[in-house]
């Protein structure tokens, strides 16, 4: 007969992962997908032997968690063709031209957040942000001599504040079906903790710019990359077709695995027709990714990426990572660690702190975002609505604490995405994404202040 997971049975492999984790990540300099597989083991041993599940339950349970974020891990795998044929067909080189060639230092970072925050409203995805103006962003920081945290910041901060406030995005749609609240109730509820922050994100962005002003430019290699571009690929403002593509597919609600597709083509295409590549270098790089020799390293190093396989670490990483989130999720131990938490609630401002600390664990834990909003989501209503508190106080908690914090961690699907989109693991850019770390704690400091909700009238 089966037992009831208890918070003791959840935090035997919770604890050894958070041992393992760290101390095979930087003491050994290992990757994080063996750590991740021996606590899988661990809370399958636990889910067998002490709270009498089956093998085929537990594996139905990894299997259902996969299914869950089967999606994001096609999208990921086809956003690496799209990298690949794109850079080939010189629509990311043409992207890194032109911006060198309008946008300075002193203003770069402050830029880079608003252009992302203004694509991600249009579309509703940051990923869709990431892999377009993104990497692009990131090529013109690193040309301009900026820290590629900073930049990478920056860039996740401005594509996650669309993603909590477009009605397009996905999880704003999932976060309020979770609370059980209205559309733009929700967006309403949002604005008062994520516009501040945003506010206050983009001043600190500006500061941080003034360090890198347009006396300490080095135009010499700005000069050295623009000509590397221009001497391997025949540069043209045509080039910039394919990501306007995208953007327009995402506003037209065209599902995104056949938009991703038609726009990886569509760099095929322009590789063939703008820059002489044979079909042979348009499968190469879609598969591949390119390999660029122009004699400077910065652009060899920012161009030579994408395609299908440079992918495979990461979709490796997210695969192990979902299996253990996988066993938590179907034993219960998820469960029983969130009613641990929910226990220490009595007032409001702690409820909210016990919902966006389950979200950012759930985050950590199964590496998934859809699951950092639907667990606390499902786990925390009725509470909200034992103290009468609206449900849009709910669903805009579960995007602060499982929206924005997925990007935060390496071995979440998102944060995978960022990485091997931006090319920088999320412990780099952490400090610099603004939006993403201080979200959760205005809201939560709102929450103990009362401010932006009030009580429902019965």
């Amino acid at each position: 007969m089966k037992k009831q997971a208890t918070i003791f049975h959840a935090l035997i492999p919770i604890l050894f992962l958070l041992v393992i984790l760290p101390l095979s990540i930087f003491y050994f300099g290992a990757d994080p997908q063996i750590p991740l597989i021996l606590s899988t083991i661990v809370a399958a041993l636990v889910a067998k032997i002490l709270l009498n599940y089956s093998w085929g339950e537990i594996e139905e349970g990894i299997l259902d968690t996969i299914r869950l974020a089967m999606q994001a891990i096609l999208i990921l795998m086809v956003i690496g063709t799209v990298v690949g044929t794109w850079i080939l067909s010189g629509t990311v080189p043409a992207m890194i031209y032109y911006g060198l060639q309008i946008l300075s230092p002193g203003i770069f970072l402050l830029a880079a957040a608003l252009i992302c925050a203004i694509v991600s409203i249009s579309t509703g995805s940051s990923w869709t942000t990431a892999a377009t103006v993104g990497i692009a962003l990131m090529g013109i920081g690193k040309g301009l001599g900026i820290p590629v945290g900073m930049v990478a910041g920056a860039i996740v901060s401005g594509a996650y504040f669309g993603d909590k406030l477009s009605p397009l995005s996905e999880t704003t749609n999932l976060s309020l079906a979770m609370a059980g609240s209205n559309l733009f109730e929700h967006i309403r509820s949002m604005c008062y903790t994520t516009l501040p922050t945003f506010g206050l994100a983009l001043i600190l962005y500006g500061l941080l710019g003034m360090k890198y002003s347009s006396s300490n430019i080095d135009t010499s290699q700005i000069q050295a990359i623009t000509e590397a571009i221009r001497g391997s690929f025949n540069i043209s403002p045509i080039l910039l077709i394919p990501p306007i593509f995208i953007i327009l597919i995402v506003i037209l609600k065209i599902p995104a695995l056949p938009g991703l597709i038609a726009g990886s083509i569509l760099g095929g295409i322009f590789a063939g027709l703008f820059q002489g590549a044979s079909l042979a270098d348009i499968i190469e790089a879609a598969h591949y990714g390119v390999e660029l020799e122009t004699g400077v390293d910065l652009v060899d190093n920012l161009l030579s990426r994408g395609g299908l396989d440079g992918m495979m670490w990461t979709v490796s990483l997210i695969f192990t990572s979902l299996t253990f989130g996988g066993v938590l999720e179907k034993v219960g131990m998820l469960k029983a660690f969130g009613l641990g938490i929910l226990k220490l609630a009595k007032s409001t401002g702690s409820l909210v702190l016990a919902t966006t600390l389950t979200s950012i664990a759930t985050n950590m834990l199964t590496a998934d975002q859809y699951l950092a909003l639907v667990v606390p989501g499902r786990m925390y209503k009725q509470a909200y609505q034992d103290k009468d508190l609206p449900p849009e106080l709910l669903s805009r908690t579960l995007e602060a604490g499982g929206t924005v914090t997925s990007a935060l961690f390496p071995w979440n699907t998102c944060g995978a995405y960022m990485m091997a989109t931006l090319g920088v693991s999320p412990w780099v850019y952490l400090p610099f994404a603004f939006l993403n770390t201080l979200v959760p704690i205005v809201n939560v400091l709102f929450a103990y202040l009362g401010i932006g909700f009030k009580k429902s009238v019965k």
